[in-house]
């Protein structure tokens, strides 16, 4: 399995790996980017039957990584020729066309082109025809193709298609990292970087001035193009630790997200396991993993946003009954449920690298 050591793709790939081994399945995990941190390490205490291979090669989502992806991909033919698996998995496009033994999953966190129209008002063009084209083929060489939501499914079909097999795999989170506490307290919590368009966390500004209780936000505050952004209304906490994140999210009582994209949902589940009610973008992919158990807003309606967090903070019952909803469909997205998907995925890949890849996906749901 390979897996870049930062962002959701890190926490997914380690979630996984845990599940997959209480449920004896041994995972080499092939590392991309960065070295792992003394806290990443540690997380990784316990996993029965991980081993890790660690990287210095780029991860893919960077751009100008063409010599590092090369590079990885040598490698990883190197290590599946010394482990024999009997599943690759990639978290990431572009090395799922590389002549693996067997055909791989290939598992998707992001479509470039998708992000682009909904944070930029765009139309899908890719400037980079290599870079469209290598996901491409990646894509479409795989023996299956899963992602967390069918919204970003049938993005990367849209997009990239028509793709092999795949599937609809939920995230998962343990219920027990993020646990609520007896006492929520009087604060609204969001999640990410403050400059990230995607995120759309500063439309909180003209929000936060509105409401009896503060804001608070946990993330990054570097912008990649240097300096340290501010907040004049609402409270930015910068990077947290992972247990200091867990403990805000379980004293909060308003979790809001108003993401203009979000494909994976995963701040979402990890704020309704911690029994946050949850205030989040009308898009999509979140809709489809909350439905009724969440109130929706569209991402650039300031007034509607204010008006409904607003009387969720006058409303203790409807804040309760929220809250109880959201936790209750969390609890549904079950690291066990999640193994049990990409292992009859797995199960399958031998049978599928023996087809060619069909003219339309063939989407089947897990959750």
């Amino acid at each position: 399995m390979t897996a870049a050591t930062s962002g959701v793709e890190w926490t997914s790939a380690v979630e996984l790996c845990r599940a997959l081994g209480e449920r004896g399945v041994s995972v080499t995990l092939a590392t991309l980017g960065a070295p792992l941190s003394a806290a990443q390490w540690n997380g990784l205490l316990g996993i029965p039957g991980l081993r890790v291979e660690q990287s210095t090669w780029r991860a893919e989502r960077l751009e100008d990584v063409w010599e590092d992806m090369d590079a990885a991909g040598a490698w990883l033919l190197e290590l599946e020729a010394r482990d024999a698996p009997d599943a690759v998995h990639l978290h990431g496009y572009r090395h799922g066309a590389l002549p693996f033994k067997r055909r791989p999953l290939v598992v998707g966190h992001e479509c470039p082109l998708a992000w682009g129209e909904a944070v930029r008002g765009e139309p899908a063009l890719e400037r980079d025809w290599l870079s469209r084209w290598e996901v491409t083929r990646g894509l479409r060489a795989a023996g299956h193709v899963a992602a967390p939501t069918s919204a970003l499914l049938e993005s990367l079909d849209r997009h990239y298609g028509p793709l092999p097999p795949a599937s609809v795999i939920a995230p998962a989170r343990r219920h027990a990292d993020f646990a609520p506490s007896l006492v929520r307290e009087p604060f609204l919590f969001s999640t990410g970087e403050w400059w990230d368009e995607a995120r759309n966390l500063q439309v909180l500004e003209s929000v936060a001035p509105r409401l009896d209780w503060p804001v608070l936000v946990a993330g990054g505050r570097e912008h990649p193009h240097g300096g340290q952004m501010r907040a004049r209304s609402v409270r930015l906490l910068g990077e947290l630790s992972p247990s200091a994140l867990a403990g805000y999210l379980g004293r909060a009582s308003i979790f809001v997200l108003p993401a203009r994209h979000e494909p994976g949902g995963l701040a979402a589940l990890e704020a309704g396991l911690a029994g946050c009610a949850l205030v989040l973008a009308d898009i999509p992919s979140l809709r489809e993993m909350w439905e009724d158990a969440a109130v929706f807003v569209p991402p650039e309606d300031t007034d509607m946003l204010a008006r409904a967090l607003r009387r969720l903070v006058a409303d203790p019952a409807l804040r309760g009954r929220m809250s109880t909803l959201a936790r209750t469909r969390a609890l549904e997205f079950s690291p066990e449920r999640m193994a049990d998907a990409y292992l009859a995925v797995y199960a399958s890949l031998e049978e599928e690298s023996q087809r060619a890849p069909p003219s339309q996906p063939q989407l089947a749901r897990a959750t």
